[in-house]
Formats: structure tokens, sequence, C-alpha cells
């Protein structure tokens, strides 16, 4: 789970520049998609405009020198983002394309593999993307809309299918994790008298808050959190020890680079990759988007297929 988070924040520096201005933004286009284009809502007066909203001594910061700034670093970028959505919002439309709830659905439970829960999922999403509930969802729906845009009039055979499938089995294998704790030590004799405390009935937790010399897990109980059975930043020798493991049970002392680790399994999951059907629709799309245009240029053409016009010297006199 930290591997895909860390990832994940690798990404949000790429997305939350856009963010801070587009979800907002974004969303209307999707809530009224049928809305006059060339309305727009009343601007904000002067007064609100120029009103403060912060101070450093005599140094007033009003609400204007916050858009202006807004503008200035973010505003290509958001409104590139808006016109892409929109032109490919429209061409979903002209073709009869359309991404449904239960697609979304898929696609995010597809997304949340390597977290604990859902609700964990859509936090870690907040806190490392600044995406909401609703703005997530949109940019999914985006996405698959987009994919299908992209695929549309290329078939991909049952037979292309089955040979990808058949050729690629460790991509569809059920993913397993384990829920992990130790208790790392610097001797075997260490670890004897911690398995001894254990066998008496002590608190795992309490044992490793006690003894464990990992710096990083101690505190937490010697909680490792929840790690694939292959996790590469896991010793083997723990995960093997955990892999042998009933949900409950403690492991022997194992020497893991001159130390000792007491590795308990607190639980094991195993997530399915999906139904039958379902991997198949998944390989066909990814097949197909391997002989599509590269997204940029599919842009492109949609750009000019829709006729957009970008007045850049208005968007930096409005800067």
């Amino acid at each position: 789970m930290r591997n895909v988070k860390v990832l994940w924040g690798m990404i949000s520096i790429l997305l939350v520049a856009v963010g801070v201005l587009s979800s907002v933004l974004t969303a209307r286009l999707y809530q009224q998609p049928s809305a006059d284009a060339h309305s727009n809502p009343e601007p904000p007066s002067k007064a609100e405009q120029e009103r403060a909203i912060a101070s450093i001594g005599e140094l007033v910061i009003t609400r204007q020198d916050l858009q202006q700034q807004l503008l200035q670093k973010y505003g290509k970028e958001v409104l590139d983002q808006m016109i892409d959505r929109e032109v490919v919002r429209r061409e979903a439309v002209a073709v009869g394309i359309s991404a449904d709830e239960p697609e979304i659905k898929r696609e995010l439970e597809r997304m949340q593999q390597g977290y604990e829960s859902e609700s964990q999922f859509y936090q870690a999403m907040e806190e490392q993307l600044g995406l909401s509930r609703e703005a997530l969802n949109a940019d999914v729906k985006h996405k698959l809309l987009m994919e299908k845009v992209s695929i549309q009039g290329i078939q991909v055979g049952d037979v292309e299918v089955d040979e990808y499938i058949r050729h690629h089995q460790e991509e569809f294998q059920p993913r397993v994790q384990l829920r992990l704790e130790q208790i790392v030590t610097a001797s075997r004799e260490q670890a004897n008298r911690a398995s001894s405390e254990l066998a008496k009935g002590t608190d795992f937790a309490k044992v490793a808050k006690e003894r464990s010399l990992d710096d990083a897990t101690r505190n937490s109980g010697g909680d490792l959190g929840w790690l694939d059975e292959d996790d590469p930043f896991i010793h083997p020798a723990i995960l093997k020890a955990g892999k042998q493991l009933q949900p409950g049970q403690v492991s022997k002392p194992v020497e893991v680079d001159g130390k000792y680790v007491i590795v308990k399994l607190r639980e094991r999951k195993v997530e399915s990759k999906g139904s039958p059907e379902a991997i198949r629709e998944q390989v066909r799309r990814e097949l197909a988007l391997r002989e599509a245009l590269p997204m940029k240029e599919t842009i492109a053409k949609l750009r000019e297929k829709w006729n957009v016009q970008i007045r850049e010297t208005e968007l930096v006199a409005s800067g």
C-alpha cells in the first residue's frame, strides 16, 4: 500500500496545481452539459474583488491579488483541461458514447486496490491530490470517455484477447495481501525473551513497543500495514514467515540481516482482478488503446473539429 501511495504522491505534483481551480469548473461541465456556453455568471463587484483576504502588517492581500497569482501560475493548465474535457464530452455525445455509473464504479474499485478500505482511498486522494470524491468521479468519467473516443472504430477480436491472456496469466492472478506485525531484536537471546512473553499471553503490540528496535514500526505495535505477498521492499524472510502463518499466529524468530525478527500475521485477504468477462473487456480495451492514436493527437483533432480558439492575450491580460 505504501508503494501505491508514493506513486500517487508523485502524480500529485502534476495534478494538484491544476486541481486548485478546475475541480468546481469542470464539475459544472458534467452537471450542466446543456447550459449555454456563452452565458456567464455575474462577475464579482469591484468592492468584492478588492476585499482584503489577508494582511501582513500594513500589507493587504486582496481577492483580486490572489486571482491574479492563480491565473498567472495555473491559468493555462486549467484552461487546457477545461477545453479538453469539453471537446471530449461533445464528441462522446455526437457519436453516442457514454460512461455509465457501473463502469465508473468498476474503475474506482480497480484504483482502490492496495488500500485498506474505500474510505482510506478517498481520504488519500483528498490529502495527496486535493481531489474530492465528486472531482475524482468526474476525472474517472473523463478518462473513460477519452479512451472510448480514442478507440472508436478499432476492433480487437476474441482470438487476440485469448492470446494475450494466455501469455500474461500472471497479470490476472488473484492478489494476496498480508497484514503483518513484527518485533525486531538484536540477538537470538533477546528474540527468545520476547517469544516467552508472547507465549505467556502478553499482547504482541505491547511487546513490540517495549522491545522492538525498528523505529518505523515500534510505536504502532510493530504494524507493517498491508503488504503484497511478494512486496519488493520487505525482506523475503519476513514475507516467507508471514505466508506460513494463519491469522493470529506468531512465527519463531527469523534471522534477517544479522537481527532476529518475530512475525505475526494479523490478517490475510485475496483481491480478485475481476470476473472473467471483466478481465476480457479490460484486455480488449488495453489492446485497442495500443492501436489508437496518442491521446495528445486525438485531443488536437478534437480541438480542430470543435473549432476551439484560445485568446491567450486575454488570458494574460486578465492575469
